[in-house]
């Protein structure tokens, strides 16, 4: 598994001050003050400045635009770590850029000109709700692929601890029999309650030689939408997804009772998760079902994260953390800690967020649809809430946090 970050194919000297909310034009002089400058010809020179520099030459770049004629009061801005999500960019003039700018580290992009001047309008990559947060996502490795890329689109640093481990169960008897019982008719109903489960009954059927034909004549319910889109991925429409909650209890809500004149089978299969509640069977027993209650995967405890990540976890280096189960939330306390206070935590649906106050958490967000889209919205929409209020600093890359 590698880290990585796509960076535009284009020059540094037009994408950065694009990326910082500069609209250069077409006619703009770049120079790197690096080397031997003509400070004349670049004072001179017509359309902004974007001069390629470190911190040690913004004292002299400076006094020497000035010297040549260039207003002191001429709007600056200093970015480094440009295009990336380490991004920071400062406003400045030629009279204070030494002082503004003088503690950033690394290659450094300065635009020079009135164009700056619009920044505060234009900036859009720094600005995105999220921005420099660094955001801990514990998942399973499997699944924290599409979380990390939403937060990334909003400008976030994901960093993934995998808290659970999905294991096959200990004997697999159970899940044979229930396939058996698939193909030969015995259930009116396939009750998935989770993406894992859905895994976890294909898995079994490739080993079998079977296909989605074996669900002939069986309906499909699943507890949210996203296990409902796993199922579509293998070509199967699910005849029940919860219209209101998706939860246990909302799926209960628009399950059918039993009826022994339409219902030609009054058994129902539900592959699920070693440590799931029962909730789900007991409401389907209440409704004149029979159930057939099969471990189809394990949920274990993952290895603690590094000693730095713990750290992070408990001294507030996180900014948001990003509950997906109850089993998430209990596995990381358990492997790595409470998150700190100040750290915002954001649950994916109501049982989720139960656990988290049963831990001592303050649930900060939680979506009206249990997604990790909508969870990762949600978020990004507190975030702006709370900087509109004046609650958190403008949105920049802290120190603390820089690797």
């Amino acid at each position: 598994h590698l880290n990585f970050e796509v960076l535009p194919g284009l020059s540094a000297g037009t994408t950065v001050p694009a990326y910082a909310g500069i609209e250069i034009g077409s006619s703009h002089t770049e120079v790197d003050v690096r080397g031997e400058v003509d400070w004349a010809a670049v004072a001179a020179a017509p359309g902004p400045l974007v001069l390629h520099a470190t911190s040690g030459h913004l004292a002299e770049t400076a006094s020497a635009l000035v010297e040549h004629g260039m207003a002191p009061q001429t709007p600056v801005a200093v970015t480094v770590r440009g295009t990336t999500r380490q991004q920071r960019t400062i406003d400045a003039t030629l009279a204070t850029l030494n002082n503004a700018a003088s503690e950033l580290v690394g290659p450094l992009v300065v635009t020079v000109g009135k164009a700056v001047e619009k920044r505060a309008k234009t900036s859009w990559w720094e600005s995105r709700a999220l921005y420099g947060w660094t955001v801990l996502v514990p998942r399973t490795k499997e699944q924290a692929g599409e979380m990390s890329e939403k937060l990334v689109m909003h400008g976030a640093i994901p960093m993934e601890v995998p808290t659970i481990a999905v294991e096959p169960p200990r004997s697999p008897a159970q899940m044979e029999r229930a396939v058996k019982g698939l193909v030969d008719g015995r259930y009116q109903w396939v009750v998935f309650t989770s993406t894992n489960a859905v895994r976890a009954v294909w898995e079994k059927f490739g080993e079998f030689g079977l296909d989605a034909r074996a669900f002939s004549g069986v309906k499909i319910a699943c507890v949210g939408e996203a296990t409902a889109e796993k199922v579509r991925s293998f070509g199967i429409n699910p005849e029940l997804v919860p219209s209101g909650e998706q939860s246990s209890e909302g799926l209960l809500a628009d399950f059918p009772p039993y009826d022994d004149v339409f219902d030609p089978v009054n058994r129902v299969l539900l592959p699920r998760a070693d440590i799931a509640t029962e909730t789900l069977a007991e409401g389907l027993r209440d409704r004149g079902w029979e159930i057939d209650d099969v471990t189809a995967y394990r949920t274990v405890r993952a290895s603690p994260p590094p000693a730095e990540t713990r750290e992070m976890i408990k001294t507030g280096g996180f900014d948001a953390v990003l509950f997906t189960s109850s089993s998430t939330v209990r596995n990381l306390v358990g492997i790595a800690g409470k998150p700190h206070a100040r750290t915002i935590v954001a649950c994916i649906g109501p049982k989720t967020a139960e656990t988290a106050i049963e831990f001592g958490l303050r649930v900060d967000v939680q979506p009206e649809i249990a997604q990790v889209g909508p969870l990762v919205e949600a978020l990004a929409e507190h975030a702006a809430h709370l900087r509109a209020e004046g609650l958190l600093p403008p949105p920049r890359k802290k120190s603390r946090r820089s690797r």
